[in-house]
């Protein structure tokens, strides 16, 4: 079962450009920078915007990070959680409510998770979480680091799935997130340790294998990349 972090469609939006909330013409004497402030700096763009991200060139295909519109994309998901191959792990079967509430846990949130459609060649067939792991609380279960960056991913169509797609595409996102996340040092995921296909896609993808770690609602398979190897792989 997925953890529940949250986001904010506006922090993924808005943030990143103070002018828009008129922060960028306060009067000088309100900016007012202490040392207690830092550690809230460093955090001001949690994530940045998979939107700005460039399409990344893979084997299949350009494939690319779309953000979640609820409106436009409720439908396609709830048929995706409603598969039973997912269902068994992403436990979000159900109407089309259940599969909202969901989505708004993070799109009404602070901007540490944001889900997204993945694109290959303009055609949406996954669904990824892209979220900051350190301060996620899977952070209280291995020694995590700043900016370590995790992602949930499921295959939506299953002619897509048993044909080494989802190695391919964990590649492109890690890629995409050293590319464009340069303080992540490591991208983290903890698939349910009894989905040994998700498993071994994050071994061909160039992670190793951690640990178990024990998370609500299921046993986990941590999975780390290190960008120090990235040339490596």
């Amino acid at each position: 079962m997925p953890p529940t972090e949250t986001t904010t469609e506006a922090t993924i939006g808005t943030a990143t450009d103070p002018a828009r909330y008129g922060t960028a013409h306060r009067e000088p004497a309100e900016q007012r920078f202490t040392v207690g402030l830092l550690p809230l700096l460093a955090e001001a763009e949690l994530l940045d915007s998979p939107a700005g991200w460039s399409a990344q060139p893979t084997p299949a295909g350009a494939f690319r990070l779309e953000p979640v519109r609820l409106a436009r994309d409720l439908p396609l998901l709830t048929r995706w959680m409603n598969d039973p191959a997912v269902a068994a792990y992403w436990e979000l079967a159900g109407a089309s409510a259940v599969t909202a509430a969901h989505l708004r846990a993070q799109l009404d949130g602070d901007g540490r998770s944001i889900p997204c459609l993945g694109v290959l060649d303009g055609i949406p067939m996954s669904y990824w979480e892209i979220y900051r792991a350190d301060l996620d609380p899977v952070s209280r279960h291995y020694p995590a680091r700043p900016h370590d960056t995790g992602i949930h991913l499921l295959i939506g169509d299953g002619t897509n799935r048993g044909r080494g797609l989802g190695t391919t595409l964990l590649r492109a996102v890690t890629e995409l997130v050293f590319d464009n996340r340069p303080r992540c040092t490591r991208v983290i995921a903890e698939p349910d340790i009894r989905n040994t296909p998700s498993v071994s896609a994050f071994l061909a993808a160039g992670f190793r294998y951690a640990t178990e770690i024990e998370l609500p609602g299921k046993r986990a398979a941590l999975m780390i990349r290190e960008r120090s190897l990235r040339n490596l792989l």
